[in-house]
């Protein structure tokens, strides 16, 4: 059955592979996971003392109506900076699941590309709509909404599953991820939710991309086969060179 051959496929991309790739790793193989962790950890415990979270804010904390370049500097480290309003330790598992998981599958370089870029593309965004303003078809935001703090590493983690979706071809998993994300969008409109979506479209542009460069055929593969171990004939009527 499809249905069967779709979800043992996932499983074999998403959860076999990986966890093969852990065993003759070992933990160094989940090393961007435990950093992200260890981050997000430090970050929520330095902004429950006195005067932390102003530390917190000044360090990671990315708004749309900051200067481009202090929101540049700042994004890197507000990939472990968690919303203050949602529960850290259940957002902590789904970001060690991610990096985890994207670490074993696509390699540490990767990885870092791909949670930097969608996070980075929904900062961006952000400051493109509120360019806009409000008006244009819901598109455009209101000038206060640059005072809001964006959504952190969950950017990020939304990316990680979204490009491995698309590169193990695991559409349960993008559905569960990118679709929930779109169900959000509708159901609680807000800027997380719009970064969010960004953070999707951001992953599923760069994993098609990667797909296409996969399935591109290289110069070789167009050349013939010729075997290199074996002596090339004279054509017939054509001297030998003496």
């Amino acid at each position: 059955m499809l249905i069967w051959r779709t979800l043992r496929g996932e499983w074999q991309g998403i959860v076999v592979d990986p966890v093969r790739q852990l065993l003759r790793r070992g933990l160094p193989g989940v090393s961007l996971a435990f950093v992200a962790a260890f981050g997000v950890i430090f970050f929520h415990a330095l902004a429950q003392r006195p005067g932390g979270e102003t530390v917190v804010r000044h360090l990671g904390g990315v708004q749309g109506d900051l200067p481009l370049w202090l929101a540049l500097l700042r994004t890197p480290i507000s990939l472990y900076v968690p919303a203050l309003d949602l529960p850290v330790w259940a957002g902590i598992t789904q970001l060690f699941l991610a990096f985890a998981l994207a670490e074993l599958a696509l390699g540490r370089a990767r990885t870092l590309v791909v949670a930097y870029a969608t996070t980075l593309a929904g900062t961006l965004t952000v400051r493109l709509m509120l360019l806009i303003g409000p008006g244009c078809g819901g598109i455009g935001l209101r000038p206060e909404v640059g005072h809001v703090l964006d959504t952190g590493p969950s950017a990020a983690v939304v990316g990680l599953f979204t490009y491995l979706a698309v590169v193990r071809r695991a559409p349960v998993v993008f559905v569960l991820t990118g679709g929930s994300m779109v169900w959000e969008s509708i159901v609680r409109p807000n800027l997380a939710g719009r970064e969010h979506l960004v953070a999707v479209g951001t992953a599923l542009v760069m994993g098609l991309f990667h797909e296409l460069r996969q399935r591109r055929p290289t110069v070789t593969a167009l050349l013939p086969d010729f075997a290199t171990d074996r002596p090339v004939r004279a054509e017939r009527g054509c001297p030998s060179p003496r």
